[in-house]
């Protein structure tokens, strides 16, 4: 299948844009619009690739709320292993990115219940193109026709410099973002839930993470931040096999590898920040990478709160917090010249708190990590007094009007609590 093509601007205004003489435009799209409108407020677009191709850098595509019911017929592209329905190959700049966003307070929702592409795995947003904002946007229903290894995406990035913020993802069989190549990615303040591929592999959903980020060398510089995954069939962020370091700061993970009503699915890991288990020591990266978990909450996950996954190496995991996971912390590793696991050695864990769980932490060689601060390493015994909330329901509040986490009194530390003292969790300080 081809790449759809609209009709084009006016020669005129090509001139103008190619010349840079243009202002920065709004162009519309509604689910009541029509591809051969003008893309106004008035006359919307029906479909985001309709606008794509009218956007020029520093424009912005104004998405109005209500529900896009994508079909089949609304494949933009089809490659490879892949069936994207919105493709986005056009980049903006630095000073001038091209933002797909909810127009104001309103709800876009992308329904993808009816796409079902024999032998496709569905990508609802494919972005190869640079210098982008996606803003508010909600995907739902997406699904999986494959019955063996297969996996299908919400947001599938591969540019750099992108920022993809508020977006929702959930009720699907697919992965909630999946970023592979491209460098300097901020994924703010997103939301991935209740993913389960019940499809492939016997329906154990072992594809159906909340975040996904993989890259390849050379691709540096990639963040989470705000971002929160629940009861999603497999991890809740996942960089298993990542060649560059990735940075995850301020994200909550609760429930992975259940479903709503606790039947165990897949993995189940919080915050998955390691690989390599079954790779070859010939094929490992020159330099492996060292990934960054700070302040951020793992609560309830089947497998471990916060897991380096047989990382040949350690990683930093800074002020933390993990409550009732069935491990809070498993810091695997494997060596470097053969695939032998091992406790884990070259780990910086500064701060970390620790509570509720049988075992605080796992796979752990005290003697080959640095190790300060955390309740775990100091002694420190705490009872639920120590905690203003360990009311876990307390981690699904609304967020913020500006999309931040919410405020909440859960696993923050009571009043003269040594939590506060000794500066320990993503709370305590």
């Amino acid at each position: 299948m081809k790449h759809k093509t609209f009709p084009l601007l006016s020669v005129a205004g090509a001139l103008l844009a190619g010349c840079g003489l243009l202002q920065a435009a709004d162009w519309y799209v509604a689910p009541a619009g029509s591809d051969a409108g003008a893309g106004s407020l008035e006359k919307p677009f029906a479909t985001v690739q309709r606008a794509q191709q009218a956007a020029n850098p520093g424009d912005t595509v104004q998405i109005r709320g209500g529900t896009y019911r994508m079909k089949n017929s609304d494949i933009s592209k089809s490659k490879g292993p892949y069936a994207s329905l919105t493709f986005l190959d056009k980049s903006g700049t630095k000073d001038k990115p091209i933002t797909y966003r909810a127009y104001r307070d309103e709800k876009p929702v992308f329904d993808c219940t009816d796409v079902k592409p024999p032998g496709k795995r569905v990508s609802v947003f494919s972005v190869t193109g640079s210098w982008l904002r996606l803003v508010g946007l909600e995907v739902t229903g997406v699904q999986v026709t494959i019955t063996d290894h297969t996996q299908s995406i919400c947001f599938h990035n591969n540019g750099s410099n992108n920022i993809y913020e508020r977006l929702l993802m959930h009720d699907t069989q697919a992965i909630g973002i999946y970023s592979v190549e491209g460098s300097n990615n901020l994924f703010l303040n997103c939301d991935a839930w209740n993913n389960w591929d019940s499809t492939s592999e016997g329906g154990r959903g072992g594809n159906s993470d909340g975040f996904g980020c993989h890259p390849p060398k050379g691709s540096t510089g990639n963040v989470f931040r705000g971002c929160r995954a629940w009861f999603n069939s497999d991890d809740g962020f996942d960089c298993i096999n990542a060649r560059e370091s990735v940075t995850f700061e301020n994200c909550w993970a609760f429930y992975n590898g259940f479903t709503p009503d606790m039947k165990k699915r897949a993995d189940g890991n919080g915050f998955k920040a390691g690989g390599f288990g079954k790779t070859p020591a010939s094929e490992l990266p020159s330099t492996i990478p060292r990934h960054t978990v700070r302040n951020c909450v793992a609560v309830g996950n089947k497998a471990a709160g916060f897991y380096a996954n047989h990382q040949p190496g350690g990683g930093d995991w800074l002020n933390n917090s993990a409550y009732r996971n069935s491990v809070n912390y498993n810091m695997l590793c494997r060596l470097i010249d053969e695939v032998t696991d091992v406790d884990g050695y070259g780990h910086k864990l500064v701060n970390n708190l620790s509570y509720g769980s049988r075992w605080d932490i796992l796979k752990y060689d005290a003697s080959k990590c640095q190790a300060s601060g955390n309740s775990f390493t100091t002694g420190l015994k705490l009872t639920d007094k120590d905690f203003v909330s360990l009311d876990d329901k307390e981690l699904l509040r609304p967020r913020k009007p500006n999309g931040d986490l919410p405020d909440m009194g859960f696993l923050r530390p009571a009043p003269r609590s040594a939590i506060v003292t000794q500066g320990i969790g993503a709370f305590g300080k």
